[in-house]
């Protein structure tokens, strides 16, 4: 199966929280979008690798995705080595997006930069022919996905490119609580996280309000961009 966007994080929750208006949206335009974790979240404090698998499914199915994949690296602990990027390649090749959204280039979780250098080291590994996989018994063909956007997470970093996801918000949302046990809620006796506070819960919302803001719409997602973004025509952007 063919994908035309292939969103990746380091932890289970990271797309929801960071690209699911723009997934959601093209879902609805008709593409293939999929979902590769890094990691089970297994060292976050609030609740378990297993309750976060099935937040994680519930999540897949809010925003319509085709496949959701976890490579099961060590949370905290993963590293951009050879190893890591063959496992990465493998399902670039399988899948063939044409679009990779990936972990921010800078960000308070140490994992966040480090999985976004190594989704992004893969993507271009991945189209080198000399480098050999292998999927169901068969050799894999070179792939390399057309561009690699980076979301934005904690940080408020400057985005190159803003997508308008007016419309989607609720269904972003509805896919951020699907992780209920990470999140803000009052009757949870779990120890209190950054991210659990009624405060981050909210910026979610304000910040997406505040870049929809800046583009002339109501809400928006940001991403940085590896190299330029280009357009057939200035009437494109408008």
């Amino acid at each position: 199966m063919k994908l035309d966007i292939l969103a990746v994080g380091s932890h289970p929750d990271d797309v929801e929280l960071s690209c699911s208006g723009t997934i959601a949206k093209e879902v609805d335009r008709g593409k293939k979008v999929g979902i590769l974790d890094l990691t089970r979240g297994e060292l976050g404090t609030r609740g378990t690798a297993e309750t976060r698998d099935e937040e994680a499914k519930v999540a897949a199915e809010i925003l319509g995705v085709v496949m959701r994949h976890n490579l099961e690296f060590s949370d905290g602990f993963f590293q951009n080595n050879t190893a890591h990027q063959l496992e990465i390649i493998k399902i670039l090749r399988n899948y063939r997006p044409e679009i990779v959204l990936c972990n921010a280039v800078e960000d308070r979780h140490i994992d966040h930069g480090k999985g976004a250098k190594l989704v992004s080291d893969a993507c271009f590994l991945s189209g080198l022919r000399k480098i050999e996989t292998i999927n169901g018994g068969k050799n894999q063909e070179a792939w390399r996905p057309k561009q690699v956007f980076h979301y934005i997470q904690w940080k408020n970093l400057e985005p190159d490119l803003v997508v308008d996801i007016t419309g989607y918000m609720d269904k972003k949302l509805e896919s951020v609580l699907a992780y209920k046990t990470q999140f803000f809620d009052q009757s949870s006796k779990e120890p209190q996280t950054p991210i659990s506070s009624s405060n981050f819960l909210d910026s979610i919302t304000y910040r997406a309000r505040d870049l929809g803001r800046l583009i002339n719409t109501e809400h928006a997602e940001g991403f940085t961009a590896e190299r330029y973004v280009a357009v057939d025509s200035v009437f494109d952007l408008i």
